[in-house]
């Protein structure tokens, strides 16, 4: 089955749910990672990784930002419910010491090693949306990842990650809006929305805030970009 996987992974626009496919003939399984937040200014990254059961689906494993709220909880509930998935977090603290790539891939890597823990079967292979997950030095060193753009439309494993990791993150934002209060962040989940920028003119960083995203330059920026929008 690996080799059937890898003559796949070489073409650039994979076919929906081909690793799945694969995998689910020859009786093995695929594991998705996606993450939620990377362009945030404040609060967590959040990345999921999912393992379906073999030859399940369900209608609205999508991407999770073609969705709405409600049907994120639907489809959320169906994943708990039906296949293995875990979280892996990162404090804005890590984002600013070793930059959102690499805490992307420290998240990554922490989803994976949960699911994996309480996931009776050992997945055959990683599907991840454009991040190149390397993991080397790992007890998962001989685990293939095949990473490809728009992974959340082709890959309903990926799709479920995104799912998973956009309704937990969601719901960490909505609890750190009561804590940090006057920056909205119900609203609009830490990402720089004219709402947000304006609070964050009005007041100082919150202890959430990315130190190396909401800087001075980058929130003058920001400002003009609505200023030009508006226009």
């Amino acid at each position: 089955m690996t080799s059937r996987i890898k003559a796949y992974s070489n073409k650039l626009s994979p076919m929906a749910g081909q690793f799945e496919a694969a995998a689910w003939v020859a009786n093995q399984l695929i594991c998705g990672i996606d993450e939620v937040g990377r362009g945030c200014l404040a609060g967590p990254l959040v990345t999921a990784a999912v393992i379906l059961p073999a030859n399940t689906t369900f209608p609205l494993l999508k991407d999770s930002k073609t969705l709405s709220e409600a049907q994120r909880l639907k489809a959320y509930e169906w994943i708990a419910a039906n296949a293995w998935y875990a979280t892996g977090i990162v404090h804005r603290r890590i984002i600013d010491e070793k930059n959102i790539w690499q805490a992307t891939l420290i998240a990554m890597k922490k989803a994976l090693i949960h699911v994996t823990a309480h996931c009776p079967y050992r997945p055959s292979a990683v599907v991840i949306d454009a991040m190149p997950l390397k993991l080397g030095g790992t007890s998962y060193a001989d685990l293939p990842v095949y990473s490809f753009c728009k992974g959340e439309s082709l890959s309903p494993s990926i799709a479920a990650a995104s799912i998973v990791a956009k309704v937990k993150r969601d719901a960490l934002m909505k609890r750190l809006n009561i804590i940090f209060p006057g920056y909205y962040l119900a609203d609009h989940k830490g990402y720089a929305t004219e709402k947000h920028t304006a609070a964050l003119w009005e007041k100082q960083k919150s202890l959430i805030h990315r130190l190396s995203f909401a800087t001075p330059t980058t929130l003058s920026y920001r400002k003009q970009e609505l200023l030009c929008e508006s226009e």
